[in-house]
């Protein structure tokens, strides 16, 4: 990325690496089909890729990812660091059911990842205050900081239901190290008219008017990116310096 302007840098992250395999992963590819017995969910292949080929050019040292769920995602990253056997320093994957915790731990010691990854269990945007609480009363030294947190990271991935992902985003900005990206798919767009009464359907509509206004309110203090493919519209965004 030497030589590119800031602004540029997030296009070239977004573009595709001809020099990627194109297959999906094989463990990731046997969650896949855990998935779809258990009725869940997962970004499409196209956007994986992507979040691959990106994460594989930044190198991050320090990686969080937000709503693990069983790991797909998850087991794309690993299997890039596994295979440029270039491991972060922490990736630190939270997740707020015990039951996927346990099925995460397994992944992470198949990669024998265990040393320098965490499973953090909880109330995602309930684990962001409580860091930014113990950091303000370690920075006056009234006590010691105590957070499954790392202080800033270079890459965070951002999942969850599309109603709250534009909350989540903007809570864990505030994580992002100077030159660090936050990666996040696009929410649904509500389609027709919805009932006042549906409550599903509010909060789909009032989900995607907080998803505008939250690229609105960024683009002043950061550079945000939006890559449609198939499946789904992979969306980054990188301070400004």
């Amino acid at each position: 990325m030497d030589g590119l302007e800031r602004g540029d840098v997030l296009a070239f992250l977004l573009s595709k690496d001809g020099n990627q395999p194109q297959d999906e992963p094989l463990i990731a590819a046997n969650i896949h089909e855990q998935l779809q017995h258990m009725g869940l969910s997962s970004w499409s292949i196209s956007v994986l890729r992507r979040l691959r080929d990106a994460v594989g050019r930044l190198a991050p040292a320090r990686v969080l990812e937000v709503g693990a769920s069983i790991g797909h995602r998850t087991a794309w990253l690993l299997d890039e660091f596994e295979r440029k056997e270039r491991t972060p320093t922490a990736l630190t994957l939270v997740e707020q059911g015990g039951k996927f915790a346990v099925i995460l731990q397994r992944l992470l010691q198949r990669y024998e990842a265990m040393n320098w990854a965490s499973v953090v269990v909880g109330e995602p945007e309930q684990l962001v205050a409580e860091h930014q609480a113990w950091a303000l009363a370690s920075a006056t030294g009234t006590e010691l900081s105590q957070t499954p947190f790392e202080s800033g990271y270079d890459v965070i991935v951002i999942d969850g239901p599309s109603p709250v992902r534009a909350g989540l985003v903007a809570t864990y900005l505030s994580l992002l190290n100077d030159n660090g990206v936050l990666f996040t798919v696009e929410p649904e767009m509500p389609t027709g008219d919805v009932a006042e009464d549906d409550v599903e359907g509010m909060a789909m509509v009032n989900g995607f008017n907080r998803w505008i206004e939250l690229v609105g309110e960024t683009q002043s203090t950061h550079h945000v990116a939006f890559m449609p493919l198939f499946g789904g519209t992979l969306v980054a965004w990188l301070p400004h310096a």
